[in-house]
């Protein structure tokens, strides 16, 4: 527990600045994020000898979230040609014996998508309306986010009885599961208030209680689909951890996994229902 607490607090204390600062801190905050997590994503795969191309699905992650941070229009161009270039690899890699090499490329490609482009979505987040304002809306989306895993976890350790996914995640209840939603439909109501209403003020106008639960609605019924796919991840590896990087915490993709998916589902809702 000690440990725990203690990985939390140097996180916290790394993470905090950089989210509030923003820019090239922020940046390479989630960089490292995202590149760890591609580093997992191929070892995983590889300890059931498969073969993701490692520079191809580490280095597309790297130049996905760079273009989309600080080169947007050349993002999509940069990424269709990462995806040709694991074509490439990979073709040498069966003409070179490799018998499962179509198996690898569907591997590397999905780890580009996943961590790559909808990983960058934690960047795109923090950026939305202009630097000021995607603060606040990283710290509306991504809250509900871990609203949803305290209360799913409270709960469901007390009174968890009905297992969910019992192959990929054995101590996930239907309990906690609702124990989630409903926090975070609660922390989205109070945030969108707090952040409209009280204080400073930096939300006035542009969204009320009733689009924060809406928003914390959603985020609580999905984002546990992230968790539970790094689980499949972690199931097919046969890992108990993507890595031990952070002690007490497992590795990147642990930390993130629900990142990636609230990241994005807060920034298209955002976009297109609230502003």
């Amino acid at each position: 527990m000690l440990r725990r607490t203690l990985t939390a607090l140097m996180l916290a204390a790394v993470g905090l600045p950089a989210v509030i600062l923003g820019g090239v801190f922020y940046f390479l905050l989630m960089g490292v994020f995202l590149v760890g997590g591609a580093w997992e994503y191929v070892r995983m795969y590889r300890a059931v000898q498969y073969e993701p191309h490692e520079i191809v699905t580490i280095g597309g992650v790297l130049v996905i979230a760079t273009a989309r941070f600080f080169f947007a229009e050349y993002a999509v161009p940069l990424f269709v040609l990462i995806i040709l270039l694991a074509m490439a690899v990979h073709l040498v890699a069966f003409e070179r014996g490799r018998t499962q090499a179509a198996v690898d490329f569907g591997i590397t490609v999905s780890g580009i998508v996943y961590l790559g482009w909808i990983g960058s979505y934690l960047l795109d987040l923090r950026s939305l309306g202009g630097a000021d304002f995607g603060l606040w809306w990283f710290m509306l989306a991504l809250p509900l986010v871990w609203a949803a895993d305290t209360g799913a976890y409270s709960i469901g350790a007390v009174y968890g009885k009905h297992k969910m996914a019992p192959r990929l995640s054995p101590k996930k209840s239907w309990e906690g599961y609702f124990a989630g939603i409903f926090t975070s439909v609660l922390v989205g109501a109070f945030f969108s208030h707090a952040f409209s209403s009280i204080g400073l003020q930096p939300l006035h106008g542009l969204i009320n209680p009733i689009q924060g639960a809406a928003l914390g609605l959603v985020i609580g019924i999905l984002t546990p689909l992230g968790d539970l796919g790094e689980s499949m991840f972690k199931r097919q590896s046969g890992l108990k951890d993507s890595s031990n990087v952070f002690p007490g915490h497992g590795g990147f993709l642990d930390r993130i996994d629900s990142w990636l998916w609230g990241a994005a589902l807060g920034y298209f809702i955002i976009q297109y229902f609230i502003l």
